[in-house]
């Protein structure tokens, strides 16, 4: 039975407010404890913080040691000269010195706060993988051990157009060829991500699972509507920053055309872009002079908001990048599932996330066909007009994303309980 099992989770960070990705692997977590098994967190956020019934330990960084003093060296030399001197030192070691100064630190919590744990688990966030690195110089823990690989990993593997090799790129294959081959177990979000990784490293394929982000269930304050939502209009929702490569301006453009087909929506209709826009910032501007009905947070806002606004939306925005294959699971797709409210999907022909909510569904369209979303919104904006309370109703995700489908992978795939 899962509780008789025990899990030590490695976690760079297990601070919802930071990262979608944090979002997810306390989501993970915390469903880990729900599926009646023993867990303990150790993580590396650099400040204490408390999961309720779950021990985590904050884990220090190790200082006055050679890879420590090297780190803050270079910032110093780098502050004065104002040169950057990572691609140099990465091209010669493969990462940073600050890179292995926090894999030692790691490794050296790892070692002492394991207690015959059943299982240990990796998680990382963004392109970092420190955890993972941590564990490779823990031979006897080998064997315990499950590496989560959330993303692609070197850069050198992600989907074209957006593959790049980034200094010390020899290196950092080298390091996730090891961690392929000495983690008994590795798990991956999506089973598009897990094929992909596989055709670089192999050995995924024979040790991979698939584990899909799970929604986040926590205590959530009670939050009033946000002054910027307009309750009862026909809203669409989009969440989560605006990265360079998943392009916004084509649902911009086709909200607009939407808007401009059926004017009555003026007075009726909202688009919110919740999150960081960065790299799009002025060109949305522009558009919100000539369609004020688009919402832009310009930034970060609090997560027990954002899924307030989520819930009370008439449509979640899912924005994928503009390229062949998508093999990722958005960290968003559990709360857009969540909220039961229909799904619109912007995404190459091949897309695990239009893997998941099947051939038939009918709100999917390429990033950039403007005319095809406005068709998208238009069809949806006249199932509002005779029905406020549309419904996703996918019971099957929803089980999918559930505490339940995790148990029963850990059980059968993992701890081979049948």
């Amino acid at each position: 039975m899962g509780a008789e099992k025990k899990i030590l989770v490695i976690s760079e960070s297990i601070d919802v407010e930071d990262s979608s990705a944090s979002k997810g692997r306390v989501a993970l977590i915390l469903n880990l404890k729900k599926s009646g098994y023993n867990v303990k967190v150790l993580h590396y956020t650099r400040k204490e913080i408390q999961l309720e019934g779950i021990e985590c330990i904050s884990i220090k960084e190790l200082k006055f040691n050679i890879t420590f003093i090297l780190s803050r060296l270079q910032r110093v030399l780098q502050r004065i000269l104002k040169v950057n001197f990572s691609r140099f030192l990465e091209k010669i070691f493969g990462h940073s010195f600050t890179f292995f100064n926090d894999s030692k630190s790691i490794s050296k919590a790892i070692n002492k706060h394991y207690s015959k744990e059943n299982l240990i688990i990796t998680l990382s966030k963004g392109a970092s993988f420190r955890p993972h690195h941590a564990m490779l110089v823990l031979p006897k823990l080998h064997d315990k051990w499950m590496a989560y690989v959330h993303d692609p990993y070197p850069f050198h593997c992600y989907p074209r157009p957006y593959d790049w090799v980034e200094s010390g790129a020899k290196y950092k294959e080298k390091f996730f060829s090891d961690v392929s081959e000495k983690a008994i177990h590795s798990a991956f979000p999506s089973l598009l991500l897990k094929e992909w990784m596989g055709g670089y490293f192999p050995n995924f394929l024979k040790t991979g699972v698939v584990i899909p982000h799970q929604n986040l269930e926590v205590k959530q304050d009670i939050v009033d509507l946000p002054s910027f939502f307009e309750e009862g209009k026909f809203n669409l929702f989009h969440a989560g920053n605006l990265m360079s490569t998943r392009p916004p301006l084509f649902l911009l453009k086709a909200y607009e055309l939407f808007l401009t087909q059926n004017p009555e929506a003026k007075e009726k209709s909202k688009l919110y872009l919740i999150g960081k826009v960065g790299y799009y910032e002025q060109e949305i501007k522009e558009i919100q002079k000539r369609v004020p009905q688009i919402y832009c947070s310009y930034g970060h806002r609090p997560y027990d908001e954002v899924t307030t606004v989520q819930n009370n939306a008439t449509a979640s925005l899912i924005i994928e990048s503009k390229v062949s294959i998508s093999p990722f699971l958005p960290g968003k797709f559990p709360h857009c599932v969540s909220a039961n409210k229909p799904i619109i999907l912007l995404c190459p022909y091949y897309s695990e996330t239009k893997r998941l909510l099947g051939k038939e569904y009918p709100y999917i369209s390429e990033v950039d066909n403007i005319e095809e979303i406005q068709n998208i919104i238009s069809k949806l904006y006249e199932l509002w007009k005779k029905n406020k309370n549309l419904k996703l109703n996918r019971p099957d995700l929803e089980d999918y994303i559930s505490y339940s489908y995790l148990e029963s992978v850990f059980r059968e795939q993992i701890f081979n309980e049948g």
